[in-house]
């Protein structure tokens, strides 16, 4: 089957991506026993690399996984990926599974913890071109994992639940899905948190959600520009009432949601602050103190 073309780490090699194969006796195979974080390149310069690193190495340390490279090597393992790659913008992935058991024993300290890594086209969940139409979004009955039992501050493979709420999504004409919590809160989509606009003010989910880079990007650019942000339970009928709404992503940035249950947000349209914020956004993406190239990175001894 074709694959993107790109470039992955494994077993302390380059790879063609088609290439990278793990064992299926990996626990991150068998039992999503992994976590992972995804890192974007645009213009040929990682965009807040250091954030992303950070979180991934304290989702490993959360689930008692030991990465086998120190942090700078596994900078300059992704800034190869991608220089080899030859792509200007690109998807970037770092993944550390349990890995698997010379025994197949049990218990999970007996595995080989294993890091993954890879840079494929940058991909998005809504390109430049439709933002103006924006994302059309179902809010499924289906429930989000409980935070009690995966937290997912830890970014994981756990997606069954989103994936059953795409399904819901697409069978009432929707392209995305967000999932609530048992309380009836909004939680987030796959792969994207979620903000609603009402007046100057954003609100956006603060339990039982990923707390994403791009999210933490969009409160820092909102505060910058004077708007007020809260980070607090949201009820649902607040982003169906929104005067605007918006989600977020390493995968597209801030994105417009336009339509909720087949209903218009707003005018339907991306509102006037989603616009200044997704302005702002990619203009950060040349800054110093936010980016920094991959080229440097590689030329760093």
């Amino acid at each position: 089957m074709p694959t993107p073309p790109g470039i992955a780490y494994i077993n302390q090699e380059y790879v063609p991506v088609e290439d990278a194969k793990i064992s299926v006796l990996d626990w991150g195979f068998l039992h999503s026993d992994a976590t992972y974080d995804v890192v974007h390149v645009w213009k040929q310069r990682f965009f807040r690399l250091n954030d992303h690193i950070d979180r991934f190495l304290e989702s490993a340390r959360r689930i008692h996984l030991e990465l086998p490279v120190g942090r700078s090597e596994l900078g300059r393992i992704l800034a190869e990926c991608v220089s080899r790659s030859g792509h200007e913008d690109a998807y970037v992935e770092m993944i550390l599974t349990r890995g698997a058991s010379p025994t197949f024993s049990r218990d999970p300290r007996d595995a080989e913890n294993k890091l993954i890594c890879f840079a494929i086209p940058f991909g998005w969940i809504l390109r430049p071109d439709q933002r103006e139409t924006g994302l059309s979004i179902a809010i499924s009955e289906l429930q989000r994992i409980p935070p009690e039992s995966v937290d997912p501050r830890v970014k994981n493979y756990h997606w069954l639940d989103f994936v059953m709420g795409l399904y819901d999504a697409y069978d009432r004409g929707a392209e995305n899905v967000i999932l609530k919590d048992a309380s009836g809160n909004l939680t987030e989509g796959p792969g994207f948190n979620v903000f609603v606009v009402d007046g100057q003010t954003l609100s956006t989910p603060k339990r039982g959600v990923l707390e994403g880079i791009t999210r933490r990007t969009a409160i820092e650019l909102a505060r910058k520009l004077n708007f007020q942000v809260e980070e607090r339970d949201v009820q649902t009928d607040e982003l169906s009432k929104a005067d605007e709404a918006f989600a977020t992503s390493t995968a597209g940035g801030i994105m417009p949601i336009t339509r909720i249950n087949n209903a218009s947000v707003g005018d339907g349209r991306a509102g006037p602050i989603t616009k200044r914020l997704i302005e702002a956004y990619w203009e950060k993406h040349n800054h110093p103190d936010w980016s920094v190239g991959v080229a440097e990175i590689l030329s760093q001894k």
